[in-house]
């Protein structure tokens, strides 16, 4: 394991970014983080990259082009001239229009894609983007703090290289944009551990949305209830992730590390500890799968900072001590300023052992019902978003000589690769559910 070779994906920049007064999300957690990340000087057993911006072409493989544009051009200066598009693309309240919006986008968008491309051609084992993991952007719109869907469009990269690639989400509230993207398709499972039921954000995720088309029984729900704790947690993720492993057999996996799942989070209703939490990565890590690991949602600050220096940790496979380390933001660590601090339930757990073995047992007899792992043939590789970024020495061509017809179908993207919105004749979305 400890020979395992991780790259670690950060932007100076990333967490100068401000969502507004009051907004629980946070970028400047992402400092935060990383100064931990080197004071512990887990700097030392991974490759740290400054990565990728990601271009408005690389989203639009994944995003409409109007909302891509809008992004780059809007400001809270010139917002007005945008009035229509605000309310079409879903800026405003949950999704504020900030300083410097879409270069946050394009840092932790680039960021993810590059981490693909480095999983692609075996520079890594494992790549790491805390900064990524914004599971709830959708094609024409933003959602749930999420502008660009930076898995969605490094899982398109996973494709090129990888017949099957499995998600994995363990935020608190359901991956909807990625399971929606991916709906029709079985080159891509996704599986997502969330709170379900009383109108909880986004209120997607029941265990009857199993996918359509070529991607029935590819999407996989586990609905959880409030004050779900490290035991009962572990009860239904390990079993439920080994049984796709076993049915699906990926060849790379994309896990959300969402901390929102965390006990004490401002927005999330579960009891998770660090180390709990931690158990869910450790036991991926361990499938030795080429593996992206990427953050999420989390709204305490000093808890996402805990939590994802750990799970560093147990990527690069060094263990920490559980003092922290002399940092500019050691204050936030009071008055304990451990990695593991003690957890206050707030609630009991509502999820009886009754209730989680049923939700095993039907994952278990969908997972049966898939004939075999989906046979995909793969024709010739599309060319990579940046071929000189994986440092494979392929000589560019040269742009003036025009490509073939077969080079220009190789750049089509299969039927159903991803879901692609459905929209009525005068061009405006239809809603699916």
């Amino acid at each position: 394991m400890s020979n395992r070779k991780v790259n670690y994906f950060y932007d100076h920049d990333v967490g100068n970014f401000h969502y507004g007064p009051g907004h629980p999300m946070k970028p400047h957690r992402l400092s935060v983080i990383h100064s931990l990340v080197m004071n512990y000087g887990l700097h030392k057993k991974m490759e740290i990259y400054r990565p990728y911006r990601a271009t408005s072409l690389d989203m639009c493989r994944f995003h409409s082009e109007d909302y891509i544009e809008f992004l780059q051009r809007v400001t809270p200066q010139n917002l007005q001239g945008y009035t229509k598009f605000l309310t079409q693309c879903n800026v405003g309240d949950d999704c504020p229009l900030f300083d410097g919006l879409f270069d946050f986008c394009s840092m932790y968008t680039g960021a993810s894609l590059q981490g693909a491309t480095k999983l692609n051609h075996n520079s890594c084992d494992i790549a790491i983007n805390w900064s990524g993991g914004l599971h709830h952007a959708k094609k024409f719109e933003a959602s749930g703090f999420c502008y660009v869907n930076d898995i969605v469009i490094a899982i398109l990269e996973l494709l090129k290289y990888h017949a099957r690639v499995l998600y994995i989400d363990i935020d608190v509230h359901h991956g909807d944009g990625v399971q929606e993207a991916f709906y029709l398709t079985d080159r891509v499972m996704t599986v997502s551990f969330h709170k379900f039921g009383n109108f909880f954000f986004p209120g997607t995720g029941d265990m009857y949305e199993i996918g359509a088309e070529n991607g029935r029984y590819y999407s996989l729900n586990v609905p959880l209830k409030e004050g779900i704790d490290d035991t009962s947690y572990y009860q239904v993720f390990q079993p439920v992730i080994q049984y796709v492993m076993d049915f699906y057999r990926p060849t790379a996996i994309v896990l959300q590390c969402g901390a929102d799942s965390l006990a004490g989070d401002r927005l999330g209703c579960f009891c998770l500890s660090t180390k709990g939490h931690g158990e869910c990565v450790k036991f991926v890590r361990d499938l030795n799968v080429p593996l992206l690991a990427v953050g999420g949602g989390g709204y305490t600050l000093r808890n996402v900072a805990r939590c994802w220096t750990y799970e560093t940790s147990l990527l690069v496979d060094e263990p920490i001590s559980n003092e922290l380390p002399y940092t500019e933001y050691l204050e936030y660590f009071a008055p304990d300023f451990t990695l593991h601090p003690d957890i206050v339930t707030r609630q009991d757990n509502a999820n009886s052992k009754q209730y989680l073995e049923t939700i095993v047992k039907n994952v278990y007899d969908n997972l049966k019902l898939l004939q075999n792992s989906p046979s995909v043939q793969m024709q010739d590789v599309p060319g990579d978003a940046f071929p000189d970024m994986a440092n494979n020495n392929v000589d560019d061509k040269d742009p003036d000589v025009r490509i073939t017809k077969e080079e220009e179908e190789a750049k089509i993207e299969p039927v159903n690769e991803f879901y692609n919105g459905d929209k009525d004749q005068d061009g405006e979305e239809v809603s699916t559910t």
